[in-house]
Formats: C-alpha cells, structure tokens, sequence
C-alpha cells in the first residue's frame, strides 16, 4: 500500500531540462516517481513561442493545461483541458504561443 504525499509546488526547484529530455527553454518540476509503475508526474512550462516537433514517447501520458495555451492537432487546448498520448504513437507539433503550463504525468519511460 502506498501512502499520501503532499508536495508545495511552489517549494520545488525547477530543472531546466528534467526527465522529458526537450530543448532549452522548457522546465520542469518534477512531483512524484514511482518506480515500480513507472508513473512521473510534472510540472512542465513551456516558453511563450515553442514549438515542440511532431514526436513520440515509449509510454503513454496524460496532461491538462493549468496555464497557458497549447495548439495542437487543430485544437486549442486551454487552462482545464485534457490530453492523453499512448505510447508510442506520434502527436504533435505542439505550439505554445503564448507560453503553457502543463500537468504531465508519463507511465514509463518520459523521454523522446
């Protein structure tokens, strides 16, 4: 059995590139790992102007916009909205125009 974990987000160093292994500009706060899942969970801004390229992850992912403005696959995506990814199947290019932060939780392994 697990047990509850509290985090003050706001108490949590960014890192510059974290485990999503993106470009200059994107930070990240890193939540909580679970290893035995391989569940991460994050705290991902983008710049105002990004663009990510069409890629894939090895696992799924879920996200929802907690600031911000994601354009993706002919969509706006907006402060609340929901993204899931499964693994392996490309999505994107993802713009960013005026900068997103993102919930992001990945099972497995996050990087490209």
């Amino acid at each position: 059995m697990g047990h509850t974990k509290i985090v003050n987000v706001a108490q949590l160093p960014w890192d510059e590139y974290g485990p999503l292994a993106l470009p200059e500009g994107v930070r990240c706060k890193t939540l909580d790992r679970d290893e035995s899942s391989g569940r991460v969970d994050l705290i991902v801004q983008f710049p105002k102007g990004y663009v990510e390229p069409r890629h894939t992850h090895a696992s799924c992912h879920s996200g929802v916009i907690l600031a911000g403005k994601m354009l993706i696959h002919g969509k706006v995506l907006e402060p609340g909205d929901y993204l899931f990814g499964p693994a392996n199947e490309a999505h994107g290019p993802m713009e960013y125009p005026e900068g997103c932060t993102v919930f992001a939780s990945f099972y497995g392994n996050p990087a490209h």
